[in-house]
This record gives C-alpha cells, structure tokens and sequence, in this order.
C-alpha cells in the first residue's frame, strides 16, 4: 500500500469527519439547549408549568431518539436534498446527523439542568427574578459543567453517527473505512481509520473532562 498516496486522503476524510461534527454540534446544541430548558420549565413543577406541552415535548423527543440513525438517514433523505441540494457528502450528512443528536441533547441537557439545587432556584424567585432570568443566571451557569460533559458525550455520539452516514455515502473516515477498507479489501486503511477515530473520542472526552473540572471549580 502506497502511504504517499492514501495518507492525503486520509486527511482529506479526517477533515471532512470534524466539518461533519463540528456544525452537527453546532446545531444540535442551538436547538436541544433551548428544548431541554423547556423540558424543565414546562414541568408541572417547573418555573413555568404547562404539562400538556411538556408531555407533547417528551414524546416528540422521545419518539425521536427511537429511530435507529442507519433509518433516520433514509427517511430524512427528502429534507436533505431540499435543505443541501444534495443526498451524498459531507454537507447532506449534517441534515440528519444533526436530527438524531438534537433530541438526544435535549434530555442530556434536561438531566443537568435537573441536577441544580432547588434551593438556588427559590431564592431566586424569593429576589423576584423572572423565569427568563432564573434559566439564564441560575439554572445555565449552575449547570454548566454538566453540560460541558454532555456536550462532550454528543460529540462522540456523533463521531460514530458519521462513520455510519458513510454507508450511504456521507463522506468522512467512515465512507473511507467502508469503499476502501472494507469493500476493496484495504486492511491497513480500516486499522488506520479506526485508530483516528480512537484518537478524535479519547481526545474530546479528555478535553470536556478538563473543562468541567475548571467550570466546577469556579
């Protein structure tokens, strides 16, 4: 195998792999955030109770997190080709990369915005803050080394939805793995993919653990 050849590629779909899940993440964090706050607003205990749109919340998101992402990337296929203009590469693999991360964010955030003392929450309210300013100056900061993990823990769900998308040809190191490891029998190829993609996991965990560790000690 020709090293001098294969690793510009290998670049190449490395590259096209962080694209791929840096603005996934971009968007999953821009729309779950927001949703994840509404889940802990709208409960009936919550800084602004409305059950029947929590319940229509949970089960949209939950009947979301229930698709199988090989599924999603089929059935999203007309919303990517009018959203890109296109059903391959990088690009169109965002579409449905980000919808399956979204909901999936929205109950890790939910989670860690749960976790905040009740306590902090109600003296808050007793100073007459407004719930708007309760979600931005409380419930958020107080939870965001929680979120930083969880946005960590997004980020390698993603990882490995890209190498997925490569089946039907979403590009990245998994569309690599698949036409040259796998189907051409380039077993050097698939060992070096799977190794970047090692290396990408245990390097982002690592990175969100330091930054929790840094915001809790605030």
């Amino acid at each position: 195998m020709e090293w001098s050849i294969w690793l510009p590629v290998l670049w190449t779909s490395t590259l096209d792999t962080l694209y791929m899940v840096m603005v996934a993440t971009f968007f999953t964090v821009l729309f779950g955030l927001p949703l994840g706050v509404l889940l802990v607003a709208t409960d009936r205990s919550g800084l602004m109770p409305a059950p029947l749109v929590n319940q229509i919340l949970g089960t949209v998101v939950n009947a979301a997190r229930s698709l199988p992402f090989i599924i999603l990337l089929v059935v999203v296929i007309p919303i990517t080709r009018l959203l890109t203009g296109t059903t391959i590469g990088a690009t169109a693999a965002i579409v449905p990369l980000s919808l399956a991360a979204i909901p999936f964010f929205a109950r890790v955030s939910e989670t860690s915005l749960r976790e905040v003392d009740r306590g902090l929450i109600e003296a808050a309210q007793s100073m007459g803050s407004s719930p708007w300013q309760i979600i931005t100056r409380v419930l958020i900061p107080e939870a965001l080394p929680s979120l930083v993990l969880g946005t960590a823990i997004t980020i390698i769900n993603l990882i490995g939805y890209s190498a997925m998308a490569g089946a039907i040809g979403g590009g990245g190191l998994g569309d690599l793995a698949i036409r040259y490891g796998y189907q051409r029998y380039e077993t050097g190829i698939l060992v070096v993919t799977v190794l970047i993609l090692i290396v990408m996991v245990q390097g982002l965990q690592a990175l969100g653990n330091m930054l929790a560790r840094r915001l809790s000690r605030k």
